[in-house]
């Protein structure tokens, strides 16, 4: 058999130049045609078709009469000539097209340009031929429609692996010649751990305790205190109450008053008893229809009661009965099933396989029901309505007896009497939260079809169901919200586990492995690890719903425990670290940013649960049309309540929150945006709040510490971020805070006014230390989860 050429003879120099000219042509080829994978359409093409072509050349219209959602239209073209000439990628149409070739606007017109990633796949696509996929066969069902499989755990990790988790991660690292980072120092570490399971950031004491401790397993006893923490409930009840749109106002324009706050204790409370996320489920959406539903039950209810309330004048209540109904299905499909079922309003979905008349035989579970105030008193509270009911009665008996013709003063005064025992009993301050219940007519639940999504535009009456593309109704369940809830939670579901750990994920390591935790749908991001996204889910359900077990798996998992330190290399090839190859590293939210300030200032109020609270926040915030109500800052400590327990109006939030992302409530949010703004810097530096929280930092640093301006440093710089300051840093803070010593102490009135003490022994001293506390509430890594 005749072979190539050999250079088996030639000088090595002269085998390594060949070998290197080799390798640069090699490299400059498209890594997909490197490798020669088939390229699929209907996983990898498609979705991109549909994202980014579909719009101006889909079934609605096709601008230039190209048509790209069928293979006969776009292998026929359009005006222009044929779009796509199967084997020939660089010389097709659609490809010069979108990467803005000829002279011509580049596709998408008016959006983005495709990423090369996807222009790679299209190229690729033309090349091997264009293969269009003809069969609905399973190929054609998007990943997340099919029931997640427990996948083997690769053997990859060795050593590093501390659990499951790992050795997916490695798997990933490894195919690309990347390696994991480093574990994290322990006083990194022990930070990150605490903000993420209770918000709040470690004291020098916890950090020294930590320390202190050489004994194996160190680190994962104090996560289990952590998880145990009453705290714990109020950090992940958070990301929960974006996800139930909760709020303390009704929205639209008068946004008046509701006392819905009770649901928020329900959620920390659930939480901290890590209630079984299925049963977390059903009781938010069908509490109210569990035999014997107890008031706690009927108060989780209020998950769906959160929508909008428009009391405005001349308003349809009917159709706007109708627009809450439409937000709950929305809200029920994006938090459970991480899906955009609300595109199904006014027609089929135009991606995904969720039809119009799926849409509202989902609406119908909610139609069927009425939406009443639940009062809560308290055993004292009750005990007194029953002594005054009793005093009423006595007073209605004696008028009785007394009669119209009665003694005129007898008379007058039972009714006096009457009169005060009910404004007493009418002014008791028992606590009413907002619930749902089930209308009792035996009837299935049902609604109208509204064609084109509008409300006047009747269609078909449908009864309650689910779509078709996911798991059956169970045929044992009741066909209302219970059943529906229960359908949710169902071991069939192959939404609801993968939606639910991804959240988990997401709030750890700052994106999920589906990025786009609102969206599995083919318009979403594709799993960056889908082997442990299914390896997730699946162990989900094997530990019995249990958030906490989750949380602790991932926490105490080596990827986790990773430096978050990144490398040149890392930054060249990952720089996103999507793959994982080094720690989370991002900012905090804005209600972490604004606890952790409190905490470190020793001035946060730990009370747990209770109405909404009024903190310090800028004049003029609350000067709306149309509303006499205003911002009254609470008294004492309660101003200094956790972050969570902020008075939400809908039509003006906490305007610090909003800063740092926060979002209005008024609709369902699953992730919030992460900006990088000149406004952020500008509130905590400057807004009255922080402030305070500089000045209580600096009281603390000088009453708790050394006598020495190093000692106090050192004591404020771990207060922030748990360790201790390198001698560069502590030189330059000890040089910040001499220069404003001597500038103060020439300023009587200029120091008292910054520190807020007239009466301050040395006011200079105390503004100088402001000043530095304030510096070092401000630091990257102060705002920063390293």
């Amino acid at each position: 058999m005749a072979r190539g050429p050999s250079i088996a003879h030639l000088a090595p120099l002269t085998k390594a130049l060949i070998a290197a000219l080799c390798a640069a042509a090699w490299a400059i080829v498209p890594p997909l045609a490197q490798a020669a994978a088939p390229v699929d359409f209907a996983s990898q093409v498609q979705p991109i078709l549909k994202a980014s072509c579909y719009s101006c050349h889909g079934p609605e219209q096709q601008l230039g009469g190209l048509r790209l959602d069928s293979q006969q239209a776009a292998l026929a073209g359009g005006a222009s000539g044929k779009a796509i000439q199967p084997g020939k990628g660089t010389d097709s149409l659609l490809m010069r097209r979108v990467l803005g070739q000829g002279g011509r606007p580049r596709m998408p017109l008016g959006f983005a340009p495709l990423p090369p990633k996807k222009t790679d796949l299209l190229r690729a696509w033309i090349d091997q031929g264009a293969h269009w996929t003809q069969s609905p066969g399973p190929a054609q069902v998007h990943w997340a429609y099919i029931k997640p499989v427990r996948p083997k755990v690769p053997a990859s990790g060795g050593g590093w692996a501390r659990n499951p988790i790992d050795s997916f991660v490695q798997e990933k690292i490894d195919r690309v010649g990347l390696r994991h980072s480093p574990a994290a120092s322990r006083e990194t570490l022990l930070r990150r751990a605490f903000l993420d399971l209770t918000g709040l950031p470690p004291t020098p004491s916890d950090v020294d305790s930590f320390l202190a401790d050489k004994k194996p397993g160190a680190y994962e006893r104090v996560v289990d205190r952590l998880l145990a923490s009453p705290h714990f409930g109020e950090r992940w009840a958070r990301p929960w109450l974006d996800l139930a749109r909760y709020a303390d106002t009704n929205g639209y324009e008068k946004d008046g008053r509701r006392s819905i706050w009770k649901y928020r204790d329900w959620v920390i409370n659930a939480l901290n008893s890590d209630m079984p996320y299925d049963r977390f489920t059903v009781e938010q959406i069908a509490g109210d229809l569990l035999p014997h539903a107890t008031d706690d039950q009927r108060v989780a209810t209020g998950f769906h009661r959160n929508t909008l309330l428009n009391e405005e004048g001349g308003v349809d209540k009917d159709e706007q009965r109708w627009l809450t109904q439409v937000d709950r299905v929305g809200t029920t499909a994006t938090v459970w099933l991480g899906s955009t079922i609300a595109c199904a309003q006014c027609h089929n979905h135009k991606y995904d396989p969720f039809s119009q008349k799926e849409f509202y035989s989902l609406l119908a579970f909610f139609d069927h029901t009425t939406e009443p105030d639940l009062s809560l008193p308290t055993p004292q509270q009750e005990r007194r309505q029953e002594e005054l009911r009793t005093a009423i009665a006595e007073q209605n008996a004696l008028l009785s007896k007394l009669g119209p013709t009665g003694e005129a003063a007898a008379v007058k005064a039972a009714k006096d009497r009457k009169e005060g025992l009910q404004r007493e009993l009418n002014g008791l301050p028992i606590a009413t939260t907002l619930v749902m219940r089930e209308l009792e007519d035996g009837k299935t639940p049902s609604t109208y079809l509204r064609v084109k999504g509008s409300f006047l535009a009747k269609g078909d009456l449908v009864e309650a169901g689910t779509p078709a593309i996911l798991n059956p109704f169970p045929t044992d369940q009741p066909q209302n919200r219970l059943g529906l809830a229960r359908w949710l939670v169902s071991p069939d579901n192959p939404l609801t586990a993968r939606v639910e750990v991804n959240r988990l994920w997401e709030q750890l390591f700052g994106r999920g492995l589906v990025e786009t935790s609102e969206d599995f749908g083919t318009q979403g991001s594709p799993p960056s690890h889908p082997e442990l996204l299914d390896w997730l889910a699946t162990e989900f359900q094997r530990r019995r719903w249990s958030t906490k077990a989750m949380l602790r798996l991932m926490v105490t998992s080596a990827t986790y425990r990773q430096s978050s330190r990144v490398t040149p290399e890392l930054l060249e090839k990952d720089p996103s670290n999507i793959l994982l190859a080094c720690g989370p590293r991002f900012r905090l939210e804005a209600e972490m940013i604004r606890d952790q300030s409190l905490a470190v200032a020793g001035m946060l109020d730990p009370q747990i649960g209770g109405p909404s609270v009024f903190p310090l926040q800028p004049e003029g915030i609350w000067d709306i049309p149309y509303s006499d109500d205003r911002w009254t800052t609470s008294e004492g400590t309660q101003r200094y309540r956790r972050g969570l327990y902020t008075f939400w109006r809908r039509t003006s939030p906490y305007p610090a929150f909003v800063t740092f992302d926060a979002s209005s409530r008024e609709f369902c949010t699953v992730r919030r945006v992460r900006t990088n703004t000149p406004l952020q810097a500008l509130t905590t530096l400057n807004d009255e709040a922080f402030l305070a929280t500089a000045r209580g930092l600096a009281r603390r640093m000088v009453a708790e510490c050394g006598a020495t301006p190093a000692d106090r440093v050192t004591y404020g710089f771990r207060l922030c971020t748990a360790r201790r300051p390198t001698s560069s840093e502590r030189a330059r803070l000890l040089s910040l805070y001499a220069r404003e010593l001597a500038r103060y102490r020439s300023d009587r009135p200029a120091a008292a006014t910054l520190c807020g003490q007239t009466d301050a022994t040395d006011p200079g001293q105390q503004a100088a230390m402001t000043v530095l506390a304030n510096v070092l509430l401000n630091l990257d890594e102060t705002l920063t989860k390293e």
